[in-house]
């Protein structure tokens, strides 16, 4: 049986001869079969690369959409702690009022402690009364046959008379920001301000309100340089941004000694002092208790 074959005809220089050459069949059928098979390859190949990027960009996806969820996740978490905050802080409003006025207790307070179902809205306007009861009572003659013995019941009413009240300003100068909700300066969202910020110059001293011990002296966070004093009974306050220090931890300080210098340190948009005062750690409006500045500290002394 003869052999079968192709011929491929080939231009030979510029003469133009011809020169065949000759292919067999089973030949032919190899290459046109391992084309075929490189096509199907490189298809296969192709079609895999496809699904690998499909399920890379998913996975990218996915992977936003859960640093997404822990953003929003830490931020519900503030949210809450900052709500928790003012409850309590409402807890020891409430105390101080009914000390003054004998009042029940506040059913939004009541239900705030033994339930996670109460509006902000209600929280708030029960704040915002209790504070109107209180700036009446401490304005009045209320205030006149308050008790000064300082007992271990002790209401925080009791110590804005007291001789060891944080009643001193500890440094002169405008409030930029209040207690309570406000706008954020850093992300322009809502956030809880747990106490009171007061414009001053850079180095500016900064006197201590009463008498009491320096608890901490130290980096304290978004705070920067900060001063926690306590000033016994639950009640302490506390001191952020500063430049530097003028004491140490453990330290006794009198009402008017300089205790540190205004700063800008920790999450701070310029220098001025971040203040706040605690009643058992729990942040309560500084303003309430600021009666005396600096200047007048002589006048108040004597009349104490």
């Amino acid at each position: 049986m003869r052999k079968r074959f192709y011929i491929l005809f080939v231009a030979r220089g510029e003469d133009g001869q011809l020169r065949k050459i000759p292919i067999p069949v089973h030949y032919a059928y190899v290459f046109v079969a391992g084309a075929l098979i490189g096509v199907l390859g490189l298809t296969g190949i192709a079609r895999s690369y496809m699904r690998m990027l499909l399920k890379t960009s998913q996975y990218n996806e996915l992977r936003a959409e859960k640093d997404d969820l822990k953003t929003r996740y830490t931020k519900l978490e503030q949210v809450a702690k900052e709500r928790d905050i003012q409850v309590a802080s409402l807890g020891s409003l409430a105390s101080e009022v009914s000390s003054l006025y004998g009042l029940k207790s506040d059913p939004v307070l009541v239900a705030a402690a033994s339930s996670d179902k109460v509006e902000d809205g209600q929280v708030n306007s029960s704040m915002n009364r209790l504070y109107t009861l209180k700036d009446t009572a401490l304005s009045g003659a209320t205030t006149a046959g308050l008790t000064l013995g300082l007992t271990r019941n002790v209401t925080t009413a009791d110590w804005v008379r007291a001789n060891s009240a944080p009643n001193l300003w500890p440094v002169e100068g405008p409030v930029t920001g209040s207690f309570g909700e406000r706008i954020d300066p850093f992300n322009g969202e809502g956030a809880f301000h747990s106490g009171i910020d007061i414009g001053a110059l850079y180095g500016q001293p900064i006197v201590a309100p009463a008498e009491g011990v320096v608890e901490f002296a130290d980096f304290m966070g978004g705070y920067g340089r900060a001063i926690v004093l306590d000033h016994g009974h639950g009640v302490t306050t506390r001191y952020g941004h500063l430049k530097s220090f003028a004491v140490f931890p453990g330290q006794h300080v009198h009402r008017g000694d300089t205790i540190g210098y205004v700063g800008d340190s920790g999450r701070s948009t310029g220098p001025h002092l971040h203040y706040e005062v605690r009643i058992n750690d729990v942040p309560v409006n500084p303003h309430k208790y600021l009666r005396v500045t600096y200047a007048h500290l002589g006048g108040f002394a004597a009349g104490s």
